[in-house]
């Protein structure tokens, strides 16, 4: 039992940004699959920080705009080492998707689909929907801890499902539940509330419950007007830069503009932006089609990195199609627009955490600021639990309910929720093994056609 109660080592930045390194290459499964894999490595494997901390950081992020597992993973990594932690951090969970979208950008747009690809694809769909499904349950054992939590959990499931309500609106109506609740109830609203035994088994982390804020996670007026200057400094620089270069009609200018309104709408995760983001880049300016759209969303939901990641694919295209570099570069024009998009998509993200952060350090222990944050944790978990209905449909039923049901990627999705749920097993391996049978299956397929 000492070993449970022994505080791990302190962290050195160099660790830190290798973990944040190997976590940008495994991120997959959207942000219910990349928060999982951080709850396991962060919260039970390493100890870096403690489960009421890792929620409290959750919530935080979950309400801003913008992707909330790449913020969670800047969070954190500000609260272990400063600004440079975060910054190191948020970037390696985006650049190594950066980098791989550029490389699948290209082979799509240059050499069509691969059958190679779609085969791995087909096999990693199904592993990603029992990552969802076992993210639901993981958070859920966790963070429902009473019939109330349960009920704002099932609540905001049927909302979402039956009502197609907005994941601003869920998330709203949950703090507000939170807020006046807690006044009136707080043991129900106490995070990690309830019994001696849970407390017991609680092995101490390097960032614990009640481990003080450092110095540098506290707030001050000069370091918030310095976060300020610093990111609305580099929005007008690169705009300033873009401007210069191609002029406000340019293509990516217009990027620039359009993606950094599209960075401050994303509440609720990519998918309640990605209607925007399809009506300005095909229906307005035209950077690519809608097949082309919907090929890049499977391509962002299969590989590391946030969902919304899915507009690197756009700004490649954009800057393929629109030749921004002349029709000798086109590779070179893609990657570049590509990488304009990312800077402005994900910029407001840090100044967010940055900023927002210092804020949040100062509540973890007040209940008039957990209650409505542990309301909307709750929430999540319905939430959730609806993203994997909704991957489990389009996995299964690829060509909608009047189509074929397809039973190998069905038999693989209870393959791979039983590795997750039975045998514990992790998600690079499953991931891998997935892969590999989507690939021997339509090789089957193929020699029996």
């Amino acid at each position: 039992m000492s070993g449970m109660s022994e505080r791990p080592a302190p962290v050195s930045f160099a660790e830190a940004f290798r973990f944040w390194l190997k976590l940008g290459f495994i991120s997959f499964g959207g942000p219910a699959g990349q928060m999982a894999i951080m709850h396991t490595e962060l919260v039970e494997r390493r100890r870096w920080i403690s489960e009421k901390r890792f929620l409290h950081a959750l919530n935080f992020c979950m309400v801003l705009p913008g992707p909330e597992a790449q913020q969670l993973a800047t969070y954190i990594g500000w609260l272990m080492h400063g600004t440079r932690g975060g910054v190191a951090a948020g970037a390696l969970f985006v650049l190594p998707s950066l980098l791989l979208l550029v490389l699948l950008s290209w082979v799509y747009v240059a050499f069509g689909s691969l059958p190679a690809v779609a085969a791995v694809f087909y096999g990693i769909k199904p592993a990603v929907t029992a990552l969802v499904l076992h993210a639901a349950h993981r958070i859920g054992s966790r963070a429902l801890k009473n019939p109330w939590l349960w009920g704002i959990a099932a609540a905001a499931f049927m909302a979402i499902f039956a009502l197609d309500a907005p994941f601003p609106a869920i998330v709203l109506a949950a703090a507000l539940v939170g807020h006046w609740g807690g006044r009136r109830w707080p043991h129900v609203f106490v995070t990690g509330a309830g019994h001696a035994g849970s407390t017991q088994a609680h092995a101490s982390a390097l960032i614990d419950d009640d481990t003080p804020a450092p110095a540098h996670a506290l707030f001050t007026r000069r370091r918030l007007v310095q976060v300020l200057a610093v990111g609305f400094g580099l929005w007008l620089l690169a705009m300033a830069v873009l401007l210069a270069l191609v002029g406000v009609q340019g293509t990516l200018t217009q990027m620039g503009w359009f993606f950094t309104k599209a960075a401050l709408m994303t509440f609720g995760g990519a998918y309640a932006v990605l209607p925007y983001v399809y009506q300005g880049a095909v229906e307005d300016f035209g950077w690519l089609n809608a097949q082309q759209m919907i090929d890049g969303l499977a391509l962002g939901e299969t590989t590391p990195g946030p969902l919304i990641m899915v507009v690197a694919f756009v700004g490649f295209m954009g800057g393929w199609l629109h030749q921004v570099l002349g029709p000798d570069a086109l590779f070179w024009s893609g990657a570049l627009a590509a990488s304009v998009v990312t800077f402005f998509t994900f910029l407001p993200s840090f100044v967010f955490i940055l900023v927002g952060g210092p804020f949040i350090e100062t509540t973890h222990g007040k209940l008039m600021f957990t209650a409505p944050l542990t309301a909307i944790t709750a929430a999540v978990v319905g939430v959730i639990l609806n993203l994997a209905l909704f991957f489990a449909y389009h996995v299964w039923w690829p060509q909608g309910f009047t189509g074929p049901f397809d039973a190998p990627s069905a038999a693989l999705t209870a393959l791979a929720a039983i590795a997750l749920f039975r045998f514990k097993v992790g998600v690079v391996p499953l991931i891998g093994v997935c892969g590999l049978l989507g690939v021997a299956w339509r090789m089957v397929a193929v020699v029996g056609g």
